[in-house]
C-alpha cells in the first residue's frame, strides 16, 4: 500500500516535468482587414496557457506559443472560429521557446 502511493506521489509531482511549450502556425485566411489581426491576437491571447501570440495580416497568419498541458491546438482553433476567424495548423513546432 505504501509503495503505490509513493508511486502515485511522485507521478503526480513529476507531471509539470512533462509539460511541453509549444509553437504552431495557424492560418487564418479569413483576415480581411487590418483590425482583424487585433481580433485574433486578443482572443487567443485569452486561451488559457497561452504565451505569445503574434499576428502577420500580409501572411494571413498567428504564431502561437503555448503550455500544451493547458491548451490544445484544437482549442485554439475553435477560439480563433468562435471570433468569427476560422484557422487550421499550418505548422508545429513542440519544445520551441
Amino acid at each position: 500500500m505504501k509503495k503505490s502511493l509513493l508511486v502515485s506521489f511522485t507521478f503526480v509531482i513529476s507531471l509539470p516535468l512533462w509539460a511541453a511549450e509549444q509553437t504552431i502556425t495557424l492560418g487564418v485566411p479569413g483576415m480581411t482587414c487590418s483590425a482583424c489581426p487585433i481580433t485574433v491576437k486578443t482572443t487567443l491571447k485569452r486561451v488559457e496557457g497561452v504565451r505569445q501570440v503574434d499576428v502577420s495580416f500580409e501572411q494571413r497568419e498567428a504564431r502561437v506559443t503555448f503550455e500544451d498541458t493547458q491548451t490544445s491546438v484544437t482549442e485554439l482553433t475553435e477560439a480563433t472560429a468562435n471570433a468569427g476567424y476560422p484557422s487550421t495548423l499550418k505548422q508545429s513546432s513542440a519544445g520551441q521557446k
